[in-house]
């Protein structure tokens, strides 16, 4: 197969290396007088070609365009008569694309790097849906003493870690809240949904309203109750939870027969806190588990030997005595991400994927969180992200890269190697001398703000227009774009500093929309440049 690369002088040198040990043989051709390949277009695209390779279309099997040429490559397949594709976004990417290309169906409008990205992202969600719904396999799975159910989940090392997500102080909120935050927990991915009682009450009257309130909502899901509290425990029970967070050393004893009587299974502590007896070494957790575990006998069990925090007591112990545990019980083990993301001012993400490859690494079965601040919003959906990447991992025998599914959400995986260089050469360089003088504009202003949804689909941008400070108009999209098109349609805008302004903070408010950030009209999203160093 002969292959036509079209680039530009400044990609150029970087294409020429990559390809040089292709599969296929590989034609570069750098367009006349262009320096950035991106602002190819179709017709220049074919004049090009038609000028120097006349002679040679019978040869050429295939042409590969630039990535990130704005318009598809319909036009040039038609006139020229060879099949035409985008290439790579990014010019290091071609020798993967071209590598692979008999395996992957080029499109004419999306580039190709992005189409296997796709093609491997749909690959890995198949493996794990094929998984879960392989009857016989799951039948055979939960044969072994290391794997149990939990409702209708199976839950156990060989099988996905399930994320538990924890509605906090469930008793005090209202119908509607509780609805909310379920369904929130549900659309970000949440295998199971906790209700988080309020430690030292009773609302064990509140608990089967509880119970009826979420069980539409959840679905198929496991319902879990997070409380010590034995009354609240036994109504549970009663009224058909289908875990119960949690056993210990103090009140196992009061629970047990209710507990057996209804096949419900428990996450066991190895604590007393009805007499402040915490463990601290991973010995004294392993051993009081043990203690829990014989006189718990007759109910299924989930081991929480207690996530620390970052420098409490010692999470590197804590994680200490999952390892010592799991040498001898493989039964399901519990991780209390959240006791140490809550806890950290950093940002969710990477904690909780490195916690959860810490966790598949041990043997978790459940990784456990609630979403009680602003810098762990967003944590079920990365959890249930994690683990996915994690099973992946564990089945291919691989690291957590190139699985198809990554968590990689603020920064890009490859650095753009074809920077453009060299291109302001002898080009004049300025900087603002003055800031501009403020000048109302009579067509009206804006205030803009975000409304966030239970995901990034259902929120939206809201733009509302006042004149002569009344407000008059309301418009809402999804996209800056669609915004600030339907403010120039209605001719809302008559200065030029105006609609920048605009652009800059409707850009500004959808960046927040899909991160979670707070957007403040007039405000940055995030610190000041100055604060950083680079």
């Amino acid at each position: 197969m002969k292959v036509l690369i079209i680039t530009g002088n400044l990609a150029y040198p970087l294409i020429k290396n990559v390809v040089a040990n292709a599969n296929v043989e590989v034609i570069i051709h750098i367009a006349d007088n262009t320096q950035v390949a991106a602002f190819l277009t179709p017709r220049i695209i074919i004049d090009e070609i038609k000028t120097h390779f006349a002679n040679q279309l019978g040869e050429i099997d295939m042409i590969l365009v630039p990535g990130l040429i704005k318009k598809g490559t319909r036009e040039i397949t038609k006139e020229l008569g060879i099949p035409t594709f985008k290439g790579s976004t990014d010019g290091a990417d071609l020798a993967m694309v071209l590598n692979l290309i008999d395996q992957i169906e080029l499109s004419e409008d999306k580039p190709a790097d992005k189409l296997i990205e796709e093609e491997k992202r749909k690959e890995a969600l198949k493996f794990i849906n094929d998984f879960e719904n392989d009857e016989e396999t799951i039948k055979n799975l939960l044969k072994k003493p290391n794997n149990i159910m939990i409702g209708n989940l199976p839950v156990g090392e060989d099988f996905p870690m399930r994320v538990l997500s924890e509605i906090a102080n469930a008793p005090f909120l209202s119908k509607e809240a509780l609805i909310h935050k379920c369904q929130y927990f549900v659309d970000s991915g949440a295998d199971m949904i906790d209700i988080g009682m309020a430690a030292g009450e009773d609302f064990s009257d509140k608990v089967p309203e509880l119970i009826d309130t979420l069980r539409p909502i959840v679905g198929d899901r496991p319902l879990s109750i997070d409380t010590l509290n034995a009354k609240e425990i036994e109504v549970a029970a009663k009224h058909g939870i289908d875990l119960v967070l949690s056993l210990d050393l103090g009140n196992n004893s009061k629970v047990l027969d209710v507990l057996k009587e209804t096949n419900t299974p428990a996450v066991l502590l190895p604590t007393n806190f009805s007499e402040g007896f915490t463990p601290k070494t991973p010995e004294e957790r392993v051993n009081a588990m043990n203690q829990l575990i014989e006189d718990t006998k007759g109910i299924d069990y989930v081991a929480d030997l207690i996530l620390d925090p970052v420098n409490s007591s010692s999470i590197v112990e804590s994680i200490m005595a999952c390892f010592e545990f799991h040498k001898t019980n493989k039964a399901p083990m519990f991780f209390g991400v959240g006791n140490v993301t809550e806890l950290m001012d950093a940002d969710s993400g990477g904690v909780n994927v490195l916690l959860a490859g810490i966790g598949m690494e041990l043997g978790v079965s459940i990784l456990f969180t609630p979403e009680e601040s602003g810098k762990t919003r967003g944590s079920v959906y990365e959890l249930s992200t994690a683990s996915k990447m994690m099973f992946l991992a564990k089945h291919r025998q691989s690291i957590p890269k190139d699985l198809g599914i990554n968590l990689v959400e603020f920064k890009d995986k490859h650095k753009r190697l074809d920077i453009i260089e060299n291109e302001t050469d002898g080009v004049p360089e300025v900087k603002q001398a003055k800031p501009m003088k403020f000048v109302r504009d009579k067509a009206g202003s804006f205030k803009i703000s975000v409304d966030y949804g239970t995901t990034v689909k259902s929120s939206r941008i809201i733009a509302t227009h006042f004149k002569k400070n009344k407000a008059d108009l309301v418009i809402v999209g999804n996209t800056a774009k669609e915004i600030y098109e339907e403010i120039i349609n209605k001719k809302l805008v008559t200065r030029m500093e105006h609609a920048a302004y605009l652009g800059s903070e409707l850009q500004k408010a959808q960046i927040a929309m899909i991160t979670g950030k707070e957007y403040v009209q007039d405000f940055d999203l995030f610190k000041n440049p100055d604060e950083f160093k680079i």
